[in-house]
């Protein structure tokens, strides 16, 4: 493992000087600054950190970040496996069962030891600009995440509460097509609900319903939700209803989840879970969906391996190669970033 200190930095904020960490999202609610990663299968790891102070994304150092060759990436779903899954899960929606589910697979290549997920963070800052994007490092307790998320899962400002849900992609707004609209309704009145468990009746609104937001090689279909913490909720309540985020689920949730549980072959991880910072001491915080989201996993041999995960929403309107064309168009331009084969131009 390489002798890399804790660390947490999202946009112009770093933060350093690791103080504790824990699993318990009452701490939320306590003191501090702390970096926040939600894992898809439910573990939670909360770090405080001593020192925050603002800082640019350093720029990218030649040689700081070695990524895997592009031929060495290999997928949990093939193109086969991942167009049979999505028949199933229309199989699933003929029989009632769901609505829609998010279908997922995980990319998986090979880093050196002492590969930084934080050098990856500065080559995805130029080729891939988010509003979201962030590094978590803290390589004593297996969290190295370097994510350009597009998507906000939770924003918290005292006791308002956001989510920015997004369903439906292509290349450009012509692209669109009916099924993503109606997909991006759906999820907004899932998250409707979510956030409705904690928030106090008649204060859930819609402020922007299925807006298109450009973002680096594609376009979005975003949404927000919109709501006031009811008296004795706070960050424990709120993931605990809302969690794991609707967009990257499906709907009605729990049906969704068993489905992917039965298709996807390999754990989502950080991927489609929750990441970013809370600040307890002003009583804020804002947490990305985990997409576009890069991580490293290492063995206790010093191996090393680069994840990242790509995935469609499923619905009785997909067309099973073109939601396989769409896990490509989310993968490719990080995954050129992170294999160092994407060059940074103007206007991109």
């Amino acid at each position: 493992m390489p002798d890399l200190p804790p660390l947490a930095r999202f946009g112009n904020r770093v933060a350093t000087g690791l103080l504790d960490v824990t699993d318990d999202p009452a701490a939320l609610d306590s003191t501090g600054f702390w970096a926040v990663v939600a894992g898809f299968e439910g573990r939670l790891t909360c770090a405080r950190f001593r020192d925050v102070r603002e800082q640019p994304v350093p720029v990218p150092r030649p040689g700081a970040w070695r990524g895997p060759g592009v031929a060495e990436w290999t997928s949990s779903l093939d193109r086969a496996a991942y167009t049979a899954a999505v028949r199933r899960v229309r199989e699933h929606i003929a029989a009632g069962e769901v609505y829609q589910a998010n279908l997922c697979r995980v990319l998986s290549a090979p880093v050196p030891s002492g590969a930084d997920v934080d050098a990856l963070t500065a080559l995805l800052a130029r080729g891939n600009p988010a509003p979201y994007a962030g590094t978590i490092r803290l390589p004593g307790h297996g969290v190295e995440i370097a994510t350009a998320s597009p998507e906000l899962f939770l924003r918290r400002d005292g006791r308002v509460v956001e989510s920015g849900p997004i369903k439906g992609t292509g290349r450009t707004e012509a692209d669109l097509l009916e099924k993503d609209y109606a997909e991006n309704v759906m999820i907004v009145d899932l998250v409707r609900n979510d956030i409705g468990r904690v928030c106090a009746t008649g204060t859930v609104t819609v402020p922007d319903l299925c807006a298109v937001e450009k973002h680096p090689g594609l376009v979005h279909l975003v949404s927000t939700v919109r709501g006031e913490l009811r008296p004795g909720a706070g960050w424990p309540e709120l993931l605990a209803a809302a969690f794991p985020p609707g967009s990257v689920t499906g709907a009605p949730k729990s049906s969704a989840l068993r489905i992917i549980d039965a298709l996807e072959t390999a754990p989502r991880g950080p991927y489609c879970g929750g990441v970013g910072w809370v600040d307890a001491d002003r009583g804020a915080g804002e947490l990305a969906v985990g997409i576009r989201t890069f991580w490293i996993d290492r063995d206790a041999g010093g191996g090393a391996v680069l994840r990242f995960g790509t995935g469609a929403g499923i619905t009785w309107g997909s067309d099973p190669e073109g939601e396989w064309r769409e896990t490509e168009l989310k993968a490719s331009r990080l995954l050129a970033v992170a294999s160092g084969t994407y060059e940074v131009s103007e206007g991109t």
